[in-house]
């Protein structure tokens, strides 16, 4: 019987994962501006969700949890990606940068690449709060609780990364880039 029950489980949680992973790759791939690191994130975030399956399907909202770890990664993991990808572009210089699947669920972001662009000059933590502020569309306070700041700082950084946002899309010209590993991942507003 117990088998029947690890069953019913895996098959839940194969349901869910399909059921969110577009929008998880979505979340991610606003967030790093690369499909790769996006596809990595969600694997990983999925990972964590499936070892903690039993209490996370009971949960009111399994999604949001599942969206707060993926968030939580994108922010702790920033530098460290960037090094990374500087490392490897050095070595892999002519490699694809993404591959077709994910490139195929990616083009239903209906943004344009110059705003893709435009938010991957933004830092880390202010394009989270863009990311789920306006396209997730989560109230400030939720907002808030999954980036462990206040509705004050929500608000703030989302004024602040607007009108930056405002700023590049409107300049016509491409401003000076920041490195994501130069960029304060935590406390900027």
């Amino acid at each position: 019987m117990e088998w029947a029950s690890a069953a019913a489980a895996k098959h839940q949680f194969e349901g869910f994962a399909a059921e969110v992973s577009n929008t998880l790759l979505r979340t991610g791939y606003l967030m790093t501006g690369d499909a790769r690191d996006a596809e990595d994130l969600v694997q990983e975030t999925f990972l964590r969700v499936a070892r903690r399956w039993n209490r996370v399907r009971s949960m009111d909202h399994p999604a949001a949890y599942a969206r707060r770890i993926l968030i939580n990664l994108v922010l702790q993991d920033a530098e460290r990606r960037f090094r990374q990808k500087a490392e490897l572009a050095q070595q892999h210089a002519g490699i694809d940068a993404a591959d077709q699947c994910a490139a195929r669920a990616l083009r239903h972001v209906e943004d344009l690449a110059e705003f893709r662009w435009a938010l991957a000059q933004l830092t880390v933590r202010q394009r989270a709060v863009l990311v789920l502020r306006y396209w997730a569309d989560l109230p400030v306070g939720e907002v808030a609780d999954i980036l462990g700041c206040s509705s004050g700082t929500v608000t703030c950084t989302a004024s602040r990364a607007a009108g930056r946002l405002a700023e590049i899309l409107t300049s016509g010209q491409q401003p000076a880039t920041r490195p994501i590993a130069r960029q304060v991942v935590n406390g900027d507003s």
